[in-house]
């Protein structure tokens, strides 16, 4: 009413910048001559001077910042009508910095005409980046931003050769590199591996996170983060980070509701102690604001954190977050919650193998329970249930304090358990709570053997425990029974199986290598074939090359061979004494006794005639005029 501003993320980011400081909120964005407020402590008009000088804070202070009640008097026409808001912004641009201020009601595109001039390049080829929204062109209105009155922007020309400076071609060249930041959250010891562009910016990170984590970005506590990084506007590439890889640690604020000294030290390392965001704004009841009550410490204030967020899309991360919380709570000896699926659970307990198999317990929390308190503490974390639990159940928990984590519980368990389970919990009181389920599965459907209220005992609870593991135990009993035999049937099976396959591939081999031997039978056959066919054509072919044979009457000399096979067969033919030598060889050769086999001996002398030379006629080597030869075999 005072100020006009309605966006609720500019007034939370004014009210953190002044320390919650209301007065001073009020008085930093009305010019110095309208302030307004009156501090009903002396009657007194504080008249606030300019947004962020120091004599702001003095007044600040003087006035109790927790108890403190405000009279607004009626505004003049003056105020009503409200002056244009002033928006500084700082821009880099590589080794530059500009400093630009302008009305709310001018646009991005008035921004990139007075960079134009001062930094010389044209307003077409600029990328102005760093804007807290996403959709952002050179029509958009600053006013409708929500800015604060401090920006920081950069420049991006990747049309245009980088500056042959080294630092800005370095920075220009991180801006298009991604980095690996390394998160560990403080509460739970879980590390994040999350990869990032060189051109997100400090803030993008801690939304990223929120998600992440579901710590507000006003109440993330951090470390690690350089001494280089002070604007959650700034770029990674800027910042000045270990690349490729830099490691934060990231926590929750302890408590929203601080001294004055404690939030000035807290708030000289912007990254201590982050800014506020409108992506994470809560429910005023988180910073103590009750109906009647203004910046006051609330019962909701020292409320414990939730077991488990609303509505999370991760059920293996909402767990996580409830096994913290119940660690932070109750101390480390308690159960060992399954971390995952309520189906991941179901696998994990019934889908193995008989003797592995345990009971599936299902732990029912319920903060506004009187009974949850003595249940988690006396017995839940008794070291005999610990103990019986993680030795015979796999355990998996859920929070039904909230509606919207009770109606997603009811869908799963009429989903895996039917509708008169999931009515039976329905129409459980909230006093009747914790519940704890004991699940057995069987081959068809998941069983529940018993429901057991909070209002019970260790002995009660250690006794209840126990019966359900006897019929657990009969029941697993009979499953290995049954499963044994079904093993021995398989083995059976597959022993007859495997000797089937040897027998057929044994049959299969003997059949391969009998057409082995056959294939190679006849090829054999072809061969011999081939070379009888090729010895007889060579013996027709000599036989008919051969001369004549000279009649006895012949008036030319004519010698008469006789010549003996290896068989002891005798042939005889007459040649003329003037033939060669080859001649007989021919003729030998045509009888089927070609010379490279067979040799031709001569008895008196004993000689090898083979030896000799084929062109020399019979006479010259006193075959004349008749000789008997003999064949012999070559070795």
């Amino acid at each position: 009413a005072c100020t006009g501003i309605e966006n609720i993320d500019e007034a939370i980011t004014l009210l953190e910048q002044n320390n919650w400081d209301l007065v001073a909120a009020i008085n930093g964005v009305i010019p110095q001559e309208n302030g307004i407020l009156q501090s009903e402590y002396g009657g007194e008009t504080l008249h606030g001077p300019a947004y962020g000088s120091t004599s702001h804070s003095t007044a600040a202070s003087s006035a109790p910042s927790s108890s403190s009640a405000f009279r607004h008097v009626v505004p003049s026409r003056q105020i009503v009508e409200r002056q244009p808001r002033m928006l500084d912004f700082r821009v880099e641009y590589r080794d530059r910095n500009v400093d630009v201020v302008l009305e709310d009601s001018s646009t991005v595109g008035d921004i990139k005409h007075i960079l134009e001039n001062e930094l010389q390049i044209p307003a077409s080829k600029m990328l102005l980046k760093g804007w807290k929204t996403g959709d952002v062109d050179d029509s958009t209105v600053l006013k409708s931003l929500h800015l604060p009155k401090n920006n920081s922007l950069y420049v991006l020309t990747p049309d245009l050769p980088p500056s042959s400076s080294s630092h800005s071609g370095a920075l220009q060249e991180s801006l298009n590199q991604n980095f690996m930041l390394i998160v560990t959250h403080r509460e739970v010891q879980r590390e994040y591996n999350l990869n990032f562009s060189g051109s997100s910016t400090i803030q993008e990170v801690k939304r990223n996170v929120y998600d992440l984590t579901s710590i507000p970005v006003r109440h993330q506590l951090w470390e690690g983060w350089p001494p280089s990084a002070t604007d959650d506007s700034m770029t990674l590439a800027a910042a000045g980070l270990t690349f490729p890889c830099h490691r934060l640690t990231v926590g929750r604020r302890s408590s929203p509701v601080q001294t004055r000294e404690q939030s000035e030290e807290q708030c000289t390392d912007v990254h201590m102690v982050s800014d506020s965001d409108g992506d994470d704004f809560e429910d005023a009841t988180e910073f103590g604001v009750d109906d009647g009550e203004m910046f006051g410490v609330a019962s909701s204030a020292l409320r414990k954190s939730p077991m488990m967020p609303e509505n999370a899309a991760n059920e293996g991360e909402a767990l996580l977050q409830f096994t913290a919380e119940f660690s932070s709570r109750y101390g480390d000896c308690h159960p060992v919650y399954f971390i995952g699926s309520l189906e991941a659970a179901f696998q994990e307990a019934f889908y193995g193998k008989a003797r592995d198999r345990k009971l599936l317990a299902i732990y029912l929390h319920h903060d506004e329970s009187v009974l949850t308190n003595v249940f988690c503490s006396q017995m839940l974390c008794a070291e005999s249930i610990v103990s019986y639990l993680s030795q015979n159940f796999i355990t998996w928990a859920w929070d039904m304090t909230k509606e919207a984590n009770r109606a997603r519980f009811l869908t799963m368990c009429t989903r895996h358990f039917g509708s008169v389970v999931a009515q039976t919990i329905r129409t459980q009181k909230t006093d009747q709570f914790p519940l704890f389920l004991i699940i057995m599965g069987k081959r068809s459907s998941n069983e529940v053997l018993n429901v057991i209220q909070g209002n019970t005992t260790v002995d009660e609870l250690m006794m209840r425990l126990m019966a359900a593991m006897e019929i657990f135990s009969a029941q697993q009993q009979e499953d290995i029974k049954d499963e044994d035999e079904r093993e021995a049937r398989e083995n059976v099976k597959r022993e007859q199986d495997e000797a089937y396959r040897i027998s057929l591939e044994a049959d299969r081999a003997k059949r391969e290598a009998q057409e082995r031997e056959m294939a190679e039978q006849f090829r054999l056959e072809q061969i011999r074939k081939e070379q009888e066919e090729e010895r007889e054509a060579i013996r027709l072919s000599l036989e008919q090359s051969l001369p004549p044979e000279p009649k006895e009457e012949s008036t030319e000399s004519v010698s008469k061979l006789r010549i003996r096979t290896p068989r002891g067969e005798f042939f005889e033919r007459r040649f003329l004494a003037s033939s060669k030598l080859q001649v007989v060889f021919d003729f030998v050769a045509s009888k089927g006794y070609p010379w490279e086999e067979y040799k031709l001996l001569g008895t008196f002398p004993r000689r090898d005639v083979t030896q000799l030379d084929p062109n020399r006629s019979l006479l010259d080597l006193k075959l004349y005029p008749q000789e008997t030869l003999f064949l012999e075999a070559k070795e």
